[in-house]
């Protein structure tokens, strides 16, 4: 059939080729199959997951063709963004293109803290760096723990006083 109003055709096509059980939705399994590093590595469970929460808006794990629409949107939109930052055109983010990315993205974050990125999402490796998934996944995290903090540090001075379970009020509404 015709790809539904408001939704362009090929993501259309792509929506039907992911849709592996004809559901009409797309599942975090269906959606990580779809999508692809530049090293061809499929992307992480733990973006997909994220993305499919993003555009699920009846809370069922899954997405139907206009979330998914949007979510390949969404993900040009990074995918634009990262090869911006990538400036070796390498396929991945080191940490020097990183620290760049956080720095023109605004945020001031120390070369310790990109280290730290490195350690827990890059793949192992002499040279480590950041694929697309990743770096998905870092910057969604970063904007949303971003917004909870400003919420509390209503002044904008940089730090904030709260609890332990405000804290992790904090982590669990944002981040899972």
């Amino acid at each position: 059939g015709n790809a539904p109003p408001g939704v362009d055709p090929e993501a259309f096509s792509w929506f039907q080729a992911v849709d592996a059980d004809r559901s009409g939705y797309i599942s975090v399994k269906e959606l990580k199959q779809a999508l692809v590093n530049s090293n061809w590595s499929t992307f992480n469970d733990e973006t997909c997951l994220l993305m499919i929460n993003m555009f699920d808006k009846t809370r069922s794990g899954r997405i139907d063709v206009y979330g998914f629409s949007a979510l390949l949107r969404f993900i040009q939109q990074w995918k634009n963004l990262f090869q911006q930052y990538d400036r070796d055109q390498s396929g991945s983010i080191s940490f020097n293109e990183l620290q760049q990315a956080f720095s023109q993205m605004g945020y001031n974050l120390s070369p310790q803290f990109s280290q730290l990125l490195l350690a827990r999402y890059a793949q192992r490796s002499s040279n480590p760096s950041i694929q697309l998934d990743r770096f998905i996944q870092i910057c969604m995290q970063l904007q949303s723990t971003t917004d909870a903090f400003r919420e509390k540090d209503t002044g904008l001075v940089g730090n904030v006083r709260l609890s332990y379970e405000d804290f992790l009020t904090m982590v669990v509404t944002r981040m899972m």
